[in-house]
C-alpha cells in the first residue's frame, strides 16, 4: 500500500545523496524551489495562502482521475523548496496516500533538523493544508 508514495520518497532521497552537509542540504532545497514552475497570478488569491508560513505560500490544489495535484509559489526561494519536497511526494496521489503515508524521509534527511521554528512551523503548515485538501477531497466523493 502507498507503493508510489514510498517510492517517491526514496527517490527524493537520492536526489541529496550527494550533500554530505546541512549547508549542502540547504542549498538543494533552494535548488528545487528555483525549479518549481511559477504559479499563474490568477491562482493568487486569499483562498489559496497557506496559513502558517513565515513567508507568503500560495497553493493550489486540483483534482484529475481521483488523484490530487499542488502547485506551489511563494516568495521565498527556501519556503519554495520546503514545498517543492513535498509536491514531489504527494503530488498526483490519491487523498487515502496523502493522509496515511507520511513524509518520513524528511526526518530522515535531517530537513527538520536545519530549519528554524518558524520555517518547520511552515513545512507543517504545507503538509496539513495538502491533507486537508486530501480530506476535503474525499468528503466531497463520498456525498
Amino acid at each position: 500500500m502507498f507503493t508510489t508514495c514510498h517510492e517517491k520518497q526514496i527517490q527524493l532521497k537520492k536526489i541529496f545523496d550527494d550533500c554530505k552537509t546541512p549547508d549542502e542540504r540547504y542549498l538543494k532545497i533552494m535548488e528545487l524551489g528555483k525549479k518549481m514552475p511559477k504559479l499563474d497570478p490568477v491562482f493568487k488569491i486569499e483562498a489559496n495562502i497557506v496559513k502558517g508560513c513565515q513567508s507568503t505560500m500560495y497553493m493550489r490544489t486540483y483534482s484529475e482521475n481521483g488523484k490530487l495535484f499542488f502547485q506551489t509559489d511563494s516568495d521565498a526561494l527556501i519556503s519554495l523548496g520546503l514545498a517543492a519536497l513535498l509536491v514531489y511526494i504527494y503530488s498526483g496521489e490519491i487523498p487515502e496516500t496523502i493522509l496515511k503515508c507520511p513524509p518520513k524521509c524528511l526526518e530522515e534527511l535531517g530537513i527538520s533538523a536545519l530549519l528554524s521554528p518558524s520555517r518547520a512551523n511552515g513545512l507543517y503548515s504545507i503538509h496539513l493544508r495538502m491533507k486537508q485538501e486530501a480530506l476535503i477531497s474525499l468528503t466531497n466523493i463520498k456525498l
